[in-house]
């Protein structure tokens, strides 16, 4: 048993009004599965990041020159990041092994790989030639071999189908020693016995579970929400007395000038008596108002988001007519999708799921067929990989031709900080710019 320990953590991108992380402690265990959770934009990638960059045989894409941070990160074990930066996914995968883990026993390659249902002639194939599942359980596998590493796992399940999900949920099972930063809970559920939260204000480690740490936070949650109302009544009431003082003390001061004779020395003298213990009185009420504020629990709020496609006067929107894709020459595709409905589409990974995708929205796609579009129909699509962005969401806006206003509404439900409008798209993580792909559609 040894421990990566992290103290007073603190890190900000150049440019960031805020900091990513303000004074960060916590502690790992290196024999914990641990998930890291958090919303996006909170520094999930960047936690992996600044682990993997700490001393010892760490692998890592490496952070930018321009980054900034402070404070204190110790390991007894050296890091491996997942995924694995590959330069020449032309050389065979045997190679791409040897470049990630040098020092391994072939035959526990062997091993590791037959865990994860990867057949050993794949090693002498290139590695672009593999399928994106078997890629992945190949750098799982490599990573694995690292003798008294700890591995960070940053999204393995990303891409792949029900099977390969499996096979990847089933072999972390049986290891020990990983970070895995997950937005699955099934994964968490099966995989993870703590779970490392990081939240608005705070940084937490639990035993269990995610199911366990979403039950107790929900409890706590509650709680905290009965404390805030309870608290924001104070300070209405609060609020409400300070006025009527400032309100009282404005017209003895005023009465001063009143019509017949008046003695304004003796009414002043009262009025700045009156004054100052009004002011007092104020004082103390706005400190009790900022104090009461600062004990108001920081929950995580969104709004309700409300999708509202336009009307069209068409029942079916798309019929697909015994299609044929050029790299599925045995496959047919078949589809009508009416006015109204919602499809799922669903098969495993290489079965043409994104391509029928891109097909119906209009991209270049080798494919022979019959397919109808309803006529003045507008199709908007969310791509499967995340797009280079730059530019502010302003500028997002105004090239996309959509009004600012709702853009930037759906963005806070879709939980986007305000703090993130004027930064350059292409600093936000890529659940940040799903997010912006979503509300931008």
């Amino acid at each position: 048993m040894a421990m990566i320990s992290v103290n007073n953590l603190t890190f900000g991108w150049e440019g960031m009004a805020e900091n990513v992380f303000e004074e960060v402690s916590f502690l790992l265990d290196t024999d914990w599965r641990t998930g890291l959770i958090g919303r996006n934009g909170r520094g999930k990638t960047t936690l992996l990041r600044l682990l993997a960059e700490t001393g010892g045989p760490a692998r890592s894409p490496g952070l930018s020159p321009r980054l900034t941070h402070g404070g204190v990160i110790t390991s007894p074990a050296g890091f491996r990041y997942f995924p694995y930066d590959i330069q020449d996914e032309t050389q065979n995968t045997l190679a791409v092994v040897d470049a990630v883990c040098p020092d391994y026993e072939f035959w526990e390659l062997c091993r590791e790989l037959n865990l994860l249902d990867v057949p050993e002639d794949g090693l002498f194939r290139p590695f672009h030639s593999l399928s994106p599942g078997e890629r992945t359980r190949v750098l799982l596998a490599t990573l694995f071999l690292g003798r008294g590493d700890f591995v960070l796992l940053d999204e393995p399940t990303n891409h792949l189908d029900a099977e390969g999900k499996r096979l990847v949920v089933d072999y972390l099972r049986g290891k020990k020693g990983f970070l895995i930063v997950s937005h699955d809970r099934a994964v968490l559920d099966d995989v993870c016995d703590h779970i490392l939260s990081i939240g608005k204000t705070d940084v937490e480690v639990v035993h269990g579970n995610y199911s366990l740490w979403a039950q107790e936070k929900q409890k706590r949650d509650n709680r905290n929400i009965s404390e805030n109302e309870r608290l924001e009544k104070d300070i209405r009431k609060l609020q409400t007395a300070a006025r009527r003082t400032a309100d009282w003390s404005d017209q003895v001061e005023q009465s001063k000038y009143g019509s017949g004779p008046v003695n304004r020395g003796f009414i002043g003298h009262k009025a700045a008596k009156l004054m100052k213990r009004s002011k007092n009185m104020e004082t103390r009420r706005k400190d009790a108002i900022e104090k009461k504020k600062g004990l108001l629990k920081d929950l995580e709020r969104t709004g309700e988001l409300k999708i509202s496609p336009l009307i069209h006067h068409a029942s079916r929107l798309v019929e697909i007519h015994d299609l044929h894709m050029d790299f599925l020459p045995d496959k047919t595709f078949q589809l009508l999708v009416c006015k109204g409905e919602r499809v799922a589409l669903t098969g495993g990974n290489g079965t043409g799921k994104s391509s029928l995708i891109k097909a119906i929205a209009g991209e270049l796609v080798p494919c022979a067929g019959l397919m109808k579009i309803a006529g003045g129909l507008l199709i908007s699509y969310v791509p499967q990989l995340t797009p280079d962005l730059s530019g502010s969401v302003y500028q997002f806006a105004e090239e996309a031709g959509i009004p600012l206003t709702r853009f930037l509404t759906i963005l806070i439900y879709l939980g986007v900080e305000r703090t993130s409008f004027d930064m350059d798209l292409s600093r936000l993580s890529d659940g940040q710019k799903r997010k912006v792909m979503i509300a931008r559609s």
